[in-house]
């Protein structure tokens, strides 16, 4: 038992990192010149990646639970 618990730290790392990246490509097919003011590039970029981070830790803690409590049904059946 002890053994299982010690990959969930590394596991929801590489998830967070893992959906991070995803979001921010997926957010690149916005365009944020309809949007953002002229010169106000670097404010946008920060923007951009504040809305990956909160996307992707969202998509990734979805994922994780999901996993966890797939995990724990069989405890349901004992």
């Amino acid at each position: 038992m002890d053994g299982m618990f010690g990959y969930q730290p590394l596991l929801a790392i590489v998830s967070h990192i893992f959906f991070i990246g995803v979001s921010f490509y997926a957010l690149q097919a916005i365009l944020p010149e309809k949007i953002i003011r002229k010169n106000k590039v670097f404010q946008a970029q920060i923007l951009f990646i504040f809305l990956s981070i909160m996307i992707g830790s969202s998509v990734s803690n979805f994922f994780l639970e999901i996993s966890y409590w797939s995990g724990r049904i069989p405890t349901m059946f004992r």
